[in-house]
């Protein structure tokens, strides 16, 4: 978003108090705004401000539904104790579905849950168990969103814009309109180096050879891989693996040998792994001011608000405005998302994925019982809506196996790593930020002689405390 008011973003990662090694690389970074206080103070420092806690997390006929009750029956629950202790070689690619009841799915807890963290019901049980070991004291309050934390502003303005800032200082150089096309390996029994980088810079083929002291730390896979923005009159398209780099790269390197991965698991089924988001920008305060009025939330406080009768399974988010630094004071905007995106709607009869910007928002406008009090300003020009298709967005949650995601520092490597939600990393939790920085920091401590180790990752289920009050949760 620009001063202007226009807005694309694909939207922004919930935190929580026991990202160790996230609150640990920002305690390094000053914030932008002001470079005595570092990026996780001014975070923790926000989240006091603007404590979450939803009081209109699920919606039905555009009421709110008492969430007070998870609803999980006796078979489920047992289930769910069994699964904990379970070792997670032993679940293979099962899927969620595999484990649960059918009734399952229909429980508050479901609804909570996969709207929150976009688990589908094909989704790895093996990574829901990690979610729920590793998140278990946030369980009793997953009803309200209770111990969700956000950044002042979106990420990009709160967290990457710092870094970067702070690497460039540094003489870090950062190579744009550049592309990784595949890395070459010397492989021998006991040693796996890499040896050149192969590159497209400016649609021209080049080489970078690498020296002994050079290392390459490699990101393979990506969830934002091919994502489209549509426009408030367009659908966006859906792109394909021929457009997607990041993919391509992990195959070609995964070919070289087994210890690097099988990306095909995770990519190869994009019907199974999209999901389609929405950004709304309005110059005009009357839909957060309903809301507010609705929910009993002030922005930035309510977080995710799930409409359960949508076929889509539309959700939405209002962040504390202003959600960009330069964000104009008569400028207000939100997010949301459908998981459900080839299902035609309750009021569109289109798939959500061949809807416009503004065909979502009358979907939306539907379900919330706004139509009437939102007509005057869509029509007066002051609303914009654009609609982002993420093919891959949900490939990491793919039921997978051990091997199938490579390890950090594979067997015998010894100037190359990998890195983000597709290398291995036991307890911690894909489609977060603090694994990809867990990543980087095996990566580096592994590799270089920093005499440090990573923070351990908390697992909330090794708290007895936190295993009670979660049980009881549970069961009301």
């Amino acid at each position: 978003m620009v001063g202007t008011g226009r807005s694309e973003f694909r939207g922004g990662r919930m935190h929580e108090e026991k990202y160790r090694c996230y609150w640990d690389l920002l305690s390094r970074i000053p914030s932008l705004e002001n470079p005595d206080v570092n990026v996780t103070e001014e975070t923790f420092e926000f989240n006091q401000r603007f404590v979450s806690h939803a009081q209109a997390r699920l919606l039905k006929g555009g009421r709110k539904m008492d969430v007070a009750s998870y609803g999980v029956g006796l078979k489920d629950q047992a289930l769910m104790l069994e699964l904990l202790f379970l070792p997670e070689p032993a679940l293979g690619r099962k899927r969620i579905e595999d484990w649960f009841t059918q009734d399952f799915f229909d429980t508050i807890f479901w609804y909570i849950f996969t709207t929150m963290f976009a688990f589908q019901k094909w989704s790895s049980l093996a990574e829901m168990r990690r979610y729920m070991k590793r998140f278990m004291h946030l369980v009793p309050g997953l009803n309200h969103l209770g111990g969700v934390m956000r950044t002042k502003y979106n990420q990009y303005d709160s967290v990457v814009r710092p870094i970067v800032r702070w690497l460039s200082e540094r003489g870090v150089k950062v190579a744009l309109d550049t592309r990784v096309t595949d890395i070459d390996f010397n492989l021998a029994a006991d040693r796996k180096t890499a040896s050149l980088i192969r590159i497209e810079r400016e649609g021209q083929e080049d080489e970078i050879v690498l020296g002994k002291d050079d290392y390459v730390f490699v990101t393979n896979g990506s969830i934002t891989e091919s994502t489209d923005n549509g426009a408030w009159d367009r659908a966006p398209r859906l792109l394909g693996e021929d457009q997607a780099g990041a993919w391509q790269l992990w195959k070609r390197i995964a070919k070289k040998d087994p210890a690097f991965g099988n990306p095909g698991v995770f990519c190869d089924d994009i019907e199974l792994q999209k999901w389609y988001s929405f950004t709304a920008t309005l110059h005009d305060s009357t839909f957060h001011d309903y809301m507010e009025d609705f929910s009993g939330n002030v922005d930035g406080t309510g977080g995710l608000v799930t409409l359960t009768d949508s076929n889509w399974l539309m959700s939405i988010v209002i962040a504390r405005q202003p959600h960009f630094p330069d964000q104009p004071k008569d400028v207000k905007v939100f997010w949301g998302y459908g998981l459900y995106v080839d299902r035609i709607g309750n009021h569109v009869k289109k798939k959500m994925s061949e809807c416009s910007g503004q065909e979502i928002l009358e979907e939306l406008w539907y379900h919330l019982k706004l139509q009437e009090l939102m007509r005057p300003v869509v029509e007066a020009g002051k609303v914009n809506c654009i609609p982002t298709a993420m093919p891959y967005i949900d490939s990491l949650f793919m039921p997978r196996e051990p091997g199938d995601r490579p390890e950090v520092i594979p067997e015998d490597a010894t100037n190359f790593a990998f890195l983000g939600q597709f290398a291995e990393v036991p307890d911690d939790c894909v489609f977060t930020v603090e694994y990809s920085v867990r990543c980087a920091q095996v990566a580096v401590y592994g590799h270089f002689d920093c005499g440090k180790k990573p923070l351990p990752v908390y697992v909330g289920a090794h708290n007895p405390k936190a295993l009670i009050e979660a049980t009881r949760a549970i069961s009301k």
